[in-house]
């Protein structure tokens, strides 16, 4: 199974709040900080806004900033969220579904998955918080200084 970028970048975005709670962050830090499109995470950001996960501030000194407890923020919950669907395989199309086993087989994995993801919250991802906040201020400075002005 593989998720979706959406849901890529939807985790990406809460680790990074959770790695700074102490101030507003930026879309263009976050972009910044992990080389992605900053259109793509204005999104991303934008649904995460309008499902709680995270609040933003407007105005010149605004930003946004998560908009939950890390440790309310459940992952199978928010996987679910981000992801159209979990169709493994489209069995409704398929003449042999009513008497094939494996549809139960796929439907008792996706369980399994999203199981393992239900007993997770964005806390428990943040244990090495300074390592994670370190390594993520490596990654956007190294991009600011990684691209030279183009020549006049």
């Amino acid at each position: 199974m593989k998720l979706t970028l959406f849901t890529d970048y939807s985790m990406r975005v809460l680790l990074h709040l959770a790695a700074r709670p102490e101030r507003l962050c930026s879309i263009a830090e976050v972009a910044r900080a992990y080389d992605i499109s900053q259109n793509h995470l204005m999104k991303v950001v934008n649904e995460l806004a309008r499902s709680g996960y995270v609040e933003t501030v407007r105005g010149r000194f605004g930003g946004i900033r998560l908009g939950k407890a890390p440790e309310e923020i459940n992952i199978g919950a928010l996987v679910r969220h981000t992801e159209d669907g979990f169709d493994l395989v489209d069995c409704g199309s398929c003449v042999i579904a009513p008497a094939c086993g494996l549809t139960g087989v796929l439907k008792e994995a996706l369980s399994a998955f999203l199981g393992v993801l239900d007993r997770y919250t964005l806390a428990d991802l943040m244990t090495k918080r300074e390592d994670l906040g370190r390594l993520l201020a490596q990654m956007s400075s190294s991009s600011i200084t990684a691209t030279p002005p183009p020549p006049l």
